[in-house]
């Protein structure tokens, strides 16, 4: 026998056949690989209708509330926006959205709870500033997904809804936390001018062109009223307290926590009757690229594009002035018994006596007089501005010997922005580190005008009525108890930018 070999009665028996067993297990497993392949796809279908029909919802509705103004026309620009949006956007990989007017609506709320109206249902716009859009109106996008394997685990997962809401709206108004008492309950007035055959528009009691403090001005009595806003309690809100240490950052951004000013009672504190400024005066003038101690950032807040102070009380202050030097701002008086300039005196002019044309401070250094007739009551300011004055009108707008030279603006434009920009005595621009963040029109303050017909509001974070909002340029930096700055106009709330956001 052959060593190393069995004989056959030796011989261990052949393994059984095993070539079907890998067949026998992968068809179960590919069962498994589908399923799971079809839960994936019907997911992902989902997730992306779901991701198309947010996108679409989120930029709508906020492209809408960036034009809510509290005015019909906020309204009707919209719709027209809402619509530029979401026309933007592709759904179900390419097909274009047909966008239906059914899916905006509009409320003075941003809670889902509350009450949406369609843009042709709206009537009053005033208070009107949260926009919701919602996709499962649109017919043309469907709101569902059919599913192809999810069915299979439920019926109830034959279709998915995909649809989404987004509502957005204000958070905040960039106002300064500082207000002042409006020298007129009246919106609108005409002041008459000897010689001129135009009358002058009045606002709030305010004369567009003229330079005031802020700090000095009461049309109740001889003791100036100035106040500090709570600015993280919208109107008509309860507060218990209010700490005037958290004003620096508000100060800095010009903004306060609060989607309007109107509406209802804001919380103020009186200003202290010395020195009233202190601690705000840094966050003030970081419009004019002071950022010393570092409590304003060029980041957030930025310097104006043209920092040139216009200190009228040294030679060449305001170049285009005659007489060339004066006051920085109107000359306070009490002869009415009240706290105002010598420029809101009815009849003040050439006679006046103990004046002169430097006691009426630099004049239209941002914004001109206009005149009466330009004004529609219940109409917005023309983007175009109203009529102005010329500066051959100045004898006889405020006195017989003041007078232009060389000033730089016509039409709308001033020695703050002349046609020239470039233009070296009224211009001046931020150092060079902080060049970048400039922003035009950042010493144009927005100042809450407070009803003040009974008594002006007295004491720590009480209830204060707003009237209505003036525009007041700084013209010179402000000091720890004065705030200079000239009346450019009343703004209507709506008009004002606020910081417009989604909310949940």
């Amino acid at each position: 026998m052959v060593s190393g070999r069995h004989p056959p009665w030796q011989r261990p028996p052949r393994p059984a056949a095993q070539d079907g067993a890998f067949a026998i297990m992968f068809v179960p497993l590919l069962v498994l690989v589908v399923a799971f392949a079809g839960l994936a796809m019907d997911m992902g279908m989902v997730y992306n209708r779901k991701v198309e029909l947010s996108g679409i919802a989120k930029a709508a509705a906020l492209a809408a509330a960036k034009e809510l103004n509290g005015r019909s026309s906020g309204i009707a620009t919209a719709r027209t926006r809402a619509r530029e949006a979401a026309q933007r956007f592709t759904y179900r990989y390419g097909a274009a959205v047909a966008w239906d007017d059914a899916a905006l609506s509009f409320s003075t709320t941003p809670a889902r709870g509350g009450t949406w109206v369609g843009a042709d249902s709206v009537g009053d716009a005033s208070g009107f500033f949260y926009a919701r859009v919602d996709t499962a109106a649109i017919g043309a996008l469907s709101a569902s997904v059919s599913t192809l394997f999810m069915r299979v685990l439920s019926d109830g997962l034959a279709t998915v809804e995909v649809a989404d809401t987004a509502i957005a709206g204000r958070a905040g108004i960039h106002a300064v936390p500082l207000a002042i008492c409006a020298m007129s309950e009246t919106r609108a007035g005409e002041r008459i001018n000897t010689g001129l055959s135009n009358s002058e528009l009045i606002e709030y009691g305010f004369r567009r062109g003229v330079s005031y403090d802020l700090m000095q001005l009461n049309p109740r009595g001889n003791t100036a009223a100035r106040y500090m806003i709570n600015p993280v309690i919208p109107p008509g809100m309860p507060s218990t307290s209010f700490n005037p240490g958290i004003l620096g950052p508000f100060v800095c951004a010009s903004n306060l926590w609060m989607p309007r000013l109107t509406g209802g009672p804001i919380r103020v504190s009186s200003l202290a009757s010395a020195a009233p400024l202190i601690g705000l005066v840094t966050q003030l003038n970081a419009r004019f690229d002071d950022f010393g101690r570092g409590l304003c950032f060029p980041a957030g807040a930025p310097p104006d594009t043209n920092i040139r102070a216009y200190t009228y009380e040294s030679a060449g202050g305001a170049p285009w002035m005659s007489p060339a030097i004066g006051l920085p701002a109107a000359k306070i008086t009490t002869e009415r018994g009240r706290l105002e300039t010598v420029a809101d005196i009815p009849g003040m002019g050439s006679t006046a006596p103990g004046l002169n044309g430097g006691s009426f401070g630099p004049l239209w250094s941002y914004a001109k007089a206009v005149r009466f007739s330009s004004y529609t009551p219940g109409e917005p300011e023309p983007a175009s501005g109203y009529t102005p004055f010329s500066t051959g009108d100045w004898p006889k707008l405020y006195r017989s010997d003041i007078s232009s030279s060389n000033y730089p603006g016509t039409g709308q434009n001033s020695p703050y922005n002349p046609i020239n920009t470039m233009d070296p005595p009224t211009v001046a621009s931020p150092s060079a580190t902080h060049r970048d963040f400039a922003t035009p029109l950042r010493r144009v303050l927005y100042v809450p005008l407070l009803s003040c017909q009974g008594a002006p509001p007295s004491g720590a974070n009480v209830p204060a009525t707003v009237l209505g909002v003036g525009k007041f340029f700084m013209t010179v930096p402000a000091t720890s108890d004065t705030l200079i700055a000239e009346f450019a106009g009343a703004a209507s709330e709506q008009s004002i930018p606020g910081a417009v956001e989604l909310y949940p």
